[in-house]
């Protein structure tokens, strides 16, 4: 099956083949019995994606050469082929970066942004209500996309090959076609009614008549071969400014989108500093803002830093007990303090600091749950200091690349921009529509995630590089809307506190608290006892089957140790 530790020889050929025979079975409950936490080790480079093609695509511009940059974006555009669900270039994301020979960390922010003709109301009907299918299924709710500026912006800055070099895997699998794996097919059937009604998109992803593809056939992307073939002959200015801009537009005209040329041409990807925080000994470095990530994960750090979690032991009951009072807080300060820093004005440097953190904890009770309904957004300033994908990589000089990006939902839209095979994402989703209302992963959010011109929408997305004695020691990131900060918490605490390797910190029953709903989700192999405990300390639980998809290497005594998450299908390890 999928959840075998990656170490024998020949994996990648013989894992299409076991996907492409698999029958329609619960995926949750293989893993629920997976019991082998076996690492992926390797010495030279690793990539862990999301994707067995794309994690191969990744090592082989490593064999050639290439850095962990390179491996990067090659990695990110052969996704947009054979992860069509989540690996984009009609969405956007955040990259962290670590260069080992300047031995400095930047953040690479390729967010979407909102379109010119955007207006704070512009998805409420006439009895100013939300209307639920213009905001999530529309062209009008497409951000303009980033993807391709922020990973020629990595090239351009940290990469050693050009964009026409990394670009061709991706290039040659929607060329020639992949085979469809059995977790492809089936979610090609569940998402078919997002798709039914834009026939660009019924072309590519079905056969004739709308009929299914089955795990084993071939998947060919004619259009997206030649929109890929414009971006290594033009580079970004092929997507921004040329015959994929054109075709965009078209698009979005024949559609009542609100996308135009000059959005595309004004878009640009922007390097910034990452968000630092420490937990004990080692330094973390994560995403800004517009991402709610990095804060709130090292805000989350800082109230338990103070905890023994490691006496207390992994999952216990009283170790639950406290990550979600801490979780409540952070998700509660997001709800108000959270937004685009060129329009708002996020108070970083307070939400991270130990004074805050030491407050906050202040308001933890030990022994019992703190109901949601007496936590509110705190004031930080007066201290001081669904569907998405994920992929690391380490090359053999010690470069780091944490990546997360998304489509928002699975698929996005579900459009395809006519002629392009570009998936368009949902991003305008992540705004803040109408207050008290939550958003489509049930976060409540302020003011200052409002939807305004140019502005980037709020993302849980958590890119994450934890160092020690300044050297990269854990890269790591998921996808799963909301529940990502809480899965990137929890593997940094099972790595750094509880001392797992990084597949049994990969593995281990995950929980998620988002302040609200005054809900802990827990997943359904939590033991009995622990559950029993933690209703008695007052909280309501409720089962999820799987959450995030983490895809995580450690690097320990010159030696690099990978793990890629079961809870998804597909995820695959590779280091050489």
């Amino acid at each position: 099956m999928w959840n075998k530790p990656y170490q024998m020889k020949n994996l990648l050929v013989i894992g299409i083949l076991v996907f492409a025979s698999l029958p329609a079975f619960n995926q949750d409950a293989i893993f629920s019995a997976r019991s082998v936490h076996h690492p992926v080790i390797a010495e030279n480079g690793m990539v862990a994606s999301q994707h067995p093609l794309a994690t191969q695509v990744g090592v082989e511009i490593l064999k050639q050469g290439g850095n962990a940059v390179d491996a990067a974006v090659a990695v990110g555009f052969a996704l947009a082929v054979v992860l069509p669900r989540a690996g984009n270039i009609g969405g956007g994301g955040f990259m962290i970066v670590h260069d080992a020979k300047r031995k400095e960390t930047k953040a690479i922010n390729y967010r979407e942004k909102a379109p010119l003709k955007a207006t704070p109301n512009m998805f409420l009907d006439e009895n100013g209500e939300v209307d639920k299918v213009r905001s999530k299924y529309h062209h009008q709710t497409v951000g303009v996309p980033g993807t391709v500026a922020g990973f020629a912006l990595a090239l351009e800055k940290y990469g050693t090959m050009p964009i026409s070099k990394v670009v061709q895997p991706a290039i040659k699998l929607a060329k020639e076609g992949f085979p469809i794996t059995w977790d492809l097919a089936r979610v090609l059937e569940v998402y078919q009614k997002t798709m039914k009604d834009w026939p660009s998109s019924m072309e590519i992803f079905y056969k004739p008549g709308g009929s299914l593809y089955r795990a084993g056939e071939l998947l060919v992307q004619s259009d997206l071969a030649w929109s890929l073939e414009q971006i290594a002959k033009d580079g970004a200015a092929a997507f921004y400014e040329g015959a994929i801009a054109d075709k965009i537009v078209t698009d979005m005209r024949a559609n009542g989108g609100l996308i135009t040329k000059k959005d595309l041409k004004k878009y640009t990807a922007i390097e910034v500093e990452p968000v630092w925080g420490t937990y004990k000994n080692y330094k973390v470095a994560s995403m800004p803002p517009p991402s709610s990530g990095g804060i709130h994960l090292i805000q989350m750090l800082n109230i338990l830093e103070a905890y023994d979690l490691k006496g207390i032991g992994s999952n216990t009951a009283q170790t639950i007990h406290l990550m979600t009072e801490a979780m409540k807080r952070a998700y509660a300060d997001r709800s108000k303090h959270l937004g685009d820093p060129d329009f708002y004005d996020v108070p970083t440097n307070e939400l991270v600091a130990k004074g805050y953190a030491e407050f906050l904890r202040e308001g933890i009770n030990e022994e019992k749950a703190t109901p949601s309904s007496e936590i509110a957004p705190g004031n930080p300033v007066d201290y001081e200091s669904e569907e998405t994908t994920h992929f690391s990589v380490v090359d053999k000089d010690g470069n780091v690349v944490s990546n997360t990006y998304t489509l928002n939902f699975s698929f996005g839209t579900g459009i395809v921009a006519d002629g392009t095979g570009i998936l368009l994402n949902n991003e305008m989703a992540d705004f803040l529509h109408k207050l008290g209302e939550p958003n489509a992963f049930g976060l409540i959010e302020g003011e200052a995630n409002k939807v305004e011109p140019e502005k980037r929408m709020l993302s849980a997305m958590t890119p994450t590089i934890v160092f020690e004695n300044d050297t990269p020691y854990l890269v790591t990131g998921s996808p799963g809307g909301s529940r990502i900060i809480t899965s990137v918490l929890q593997v940094i605490l099972n790595t750094l506190e509880h001392e797992m390797n990084v597949a049994e910190a990969t593995h281990t029953t995950r929980i998620h608290h988002q302040w609200q709903p005054d809900v802990l989700y827990i997943e359904e192999n939590l033991n009995k006892d622990t559950r029993v405990l933690l209703e008695a300390k007052g909280y309501k639980l409720e089962e999820r089957t799987a959450m995030g998809s983490t895809q995580s290497i450690l690097v320990k005594d010159g030696m690099l140790y990978g793990s890629s998450d079961p809870r998804r299908p597909d995820a695959f390890t590779k280091g050489y």
